[in-house]
Order: C-alpha cells, then structure tokens, then sequence
C-alpha cells in the first residue's frame, strides 16, 4: 500500500507524482490549497484539480517545499518558546 502525503501543502511546492501525465512529466507545482489541489504540469504547464484525498495517494514525494513552509515552521518554533510552562 502506497504512503500518504501528510504534511501541510502550501502554493508554491513542487510535488512528484506516482504516474507521469501524458507529457512525460512528474513534477507538479500547487497553485491552489483548499478542499481541492490545483496542480500545473512543469513540464507542459497544463493545469489540473485533484481532491485532497486523491492528491495525497498520488502524491510521491515532495521536490521543493515553498519558501511559506520555512516561515510557518519558523512561526511554529517561535509560537512554542514564548509559551511559559503553567500559563495554560
């Protein structure tokens, strides 16, 4: 059974599938995050939208994460120092 693509997707990440589409080409880049993931082809720019669920079984591996991914964890770093531990 084929590993799921769990962690958050940001506009901007470059993601290989398991099937290459028609053109020949693997890599597609998010442009679109909400109950459906539009993707465009980087090798012949055709556009498509997958449902989550459908992205997350397709989706192999990512190539390059988007530079919004390196500042969210940077603000979920900072976010986790500045709590005081009993200030619940």
């Amino acid at each position: 059974m084929p590993m799921e693509i769990a962690e958050k997707l940001y506009v901007g990440d470059i993601v290989e599938m398991r099937k290459p589409h028609p053109c020949g080409g693997k890599q597609w880049e998010i442009v679109r995050v909400g109950a459906d993931i539009g993707l465009v082809c980087r090798t012949c720019s055709r556009r498509i939208l997958l449902p989550r669920r459908q992205f997350a079984r397709q989706a192999k591996r990512f190539v390059m994460r988007s530079p919004l991914a390196s500042a969210d964890d940077n603000h979920a770093h900072d976010d986790k120092e500045t709590e005081e531990p009993g200030n619940a």
